[in-house]
């Protein structure tokens, strides 16, 4: 069993970004990526966090705009066209979940194309499915970017998606088939997860669920890829697969923490310096 070490990949990312960063700002652009968060929520906050660590490593400008829970719809939806007009801004992203009384779709769907560098934009997902430039999720995306780095091609292989959310399961889906994957993808609704995982060359698993992967649920040799984050009554951090007996019968197998969580923050990152060049280009 080989682990995929995406926290050493995400560093290799990283100098890789702050050498681009350099570049701009020769040329007098700062790359900058503006976060919205809303509430209290703890991980939320944490996830924010994290991204702004990650944006200063790199030399990118970070932005939090930190609004209190009972924001109003319409006060979030002005901001964001503030953001979507700000030359200076290349990147905006609305942290997940929001507050139920704000609907989700509508303010994903009110910040620019060319500044949802968190690819959730139904312009950007149409274009992921017909396999066009655009900005994919950055989970997916890191995700792929780690397989690569492994040389492990999914290429005729079939794969298996456990959880269908559009934030991973499904744009995951998209690229796999854009790469010549053959997919499954198992949902709450679906009968029997185990007979899809046990006949997938590689399965990737991220729906919240502490253990739901288990090894008599693989094949011989399996790629796994646990997309999940869960904490434990006693605090620690693990992913959504039984890694102790599953990490015995695959190949390569993602530790959680360490495997995808840095992956997905070097996309982010990544698709922010997109932006940033494309805003260059569109300047000369």
């Amino acid at each position: 069993m080989i682990a995929l070490d995406g926290k050493s990949l995400s560093v290799l990312i990283e100098k890789e970004i702050k050498q681009e960063v350099e570049k701009l700002n020769a040329e007098f652009m700062y790359p900058t990526l503006a976060v919205i968060l809303v509430g209290n929520d703890a991980p939320s906050a944490s996830y924010v966090k994290m991204k702004s660590q990650a944006c200063e490593r790199v030399g990118i400008n970070s932005l939090v705009f930190a609004m209190p829970e009972n924001v109003t719809e319409k006060f979030l939806l002005q901001k964001i066209e503030d953001l979507n007009q700000d030359s200076k801004v290349h990147g905006i992203l609305v942290q997940l979940p929001l507050p139920k009384h704000i609907n989700t779709q509508k303010i994903l769907e009110a910040i620019s194309p060319l500044k949802d560098v968190d690819g959730f934009h139904p312009i950007n997902m149409g274009k992921l499915m017909l396999d066009l430039e655009g900005f994919v999720p950055a989970t997916p995306f890191g995700v792929m970017q780690l397989l690569k780095a492994y040389h492990l091609d999914v290429r005729g292989k079939n794969c298996t998606i456990v959880g269908a959310s559009n934030i991973v399961g499904k744009p995951l889906a998209s690229l796999l088939l854009n790469a010549g994957a053959t997919v499954s993808l198992c949902h709450i609704l679906t009968q029997d997860v185990g007979f899809f995982t046990r006949h997938a060359d590689f399965v990737f698993v991220g729906v919240g669920k502490i253990g739901l992967l288990q090894a008599d649920m693989i094949k011989e040799g399996a790629v796994i890829v646990d997309i999940g984050i869960n904490r434990t009554d006693e605090g620690k951090i693990v992913g959504d697969v039984e890694f102790a007996s599953v990490s015995q019968k695959s190949s390569y197998i993602t530790p959680v923490p360490g495997g995808v969580g840095p992956m997905t923050i070097a996309a982010l990152l990544q698709n922010t310096i997109k932006s940033a060049k494309n805003f260059a280009k569109g300047l000369k």
